[in-house]
């Protein structure tokens, strides 16, 4: 805890290390599952290919769940490099932390909220784009903000920030503050033997809980993520 971030400016501009980093070291790790998992195909999947397998089947279920599959199927991409991102991201930071001099190189990139936020702000980007590539723009303006009725304008507006906000921050904090919880339980461990001793338990347990937070954060994120989608995109919306 208290670590600075190794920031760099360019253009005028502040810039993080560590996040360039954190989220080279995810998308490397996202595509080497991908590739070995795709690599030797066969009609009765084993292994790796079973669980990309498994993977594909979990998300379009998500989508099924709020889209049909005829409108939805064009996201199925789309939530399968999401769900592997978040949840590996969301991961990266719990074995362990590495600081240097002070400077804090290597955490989860989502419990940073520069990162989630920015993952938020290109799902409700994505979402009006497809939106409005879909209906056409002066359809898309009529069915999203002007119905039921035109005065809701204004709070069609305020929602589509609470939307932005909540998906980021819902990510951010739940990351951020386990790993700060992880943070306080290494310093226990090393204070003294007793602190050792008394914090293996936790760690452990916090490890483990913090496992399934990162897996649901990601599950979350995605089915959020078809939700607004469906919103945008269907005609009954």
């Amino acid at each position: 805890m208290g670590h600075s971030n190794p920031e760099f400016v360019l253009w005028g501009m502040t810039g993080n290390w560590s996040n360039i980093l954190m989220l080279f070291v995810t998308s490397l790790v996202v595509f080497l599952i991908a590739f070995i998992a795709t690599r030797n195909l066969k009609l009765k999947p084993t292994g790796m290919q079973n669980f990309m397998e498994w993977i594909m089947d979990f998300v379009k279920g998500i989508i099924k769940s709020n889209l049909d599959w005829k409108t939805g199927g064009r996201f199925h991409i789309l939530g399968i490099t999401l769900i592997m991102f978040i949840a590996i991201a969301n991961l990266l930071g719990l074995p362990f932390s590495i600081s240097y001099d002070g400077v804090l190189w290597w955490k989860s990139p989502t419990a940073d909220p520069t990162i989630a936020m920015t993952l938020s702000v290109m799902i409700i980007v994505l979402t009006h784009y497809y939106g409005i590539k879909m209906k056409g723009f002066k359809q898309y303006n009529i069915d999203t903000y002007l119905k039921p009725m035109p005065v809701l304008f204004p709070l069609k507006i305020i929602e589509e920030f609470a939307n932005t906000l909540t998906l980021g921050l819902r990510l951010y904090g739940n990351i951020y503050a386990g790993e700060v919880l992880l943070g306080l339980i290494a310093g226990l461990a090393t204070a003294s033997w007793f602190g050792f001793v008394g914090a293996i338990i936790p760690a452990m347990a916090w490890q483990g809980f913090s496992i399934f937070i990162g897996g649901i954060q990601a599950f979350i994120f995605v089915m959020l993520t078809m939700v607004y989608m469906s919103h945008k995109v269907s005609a009954d919306h």
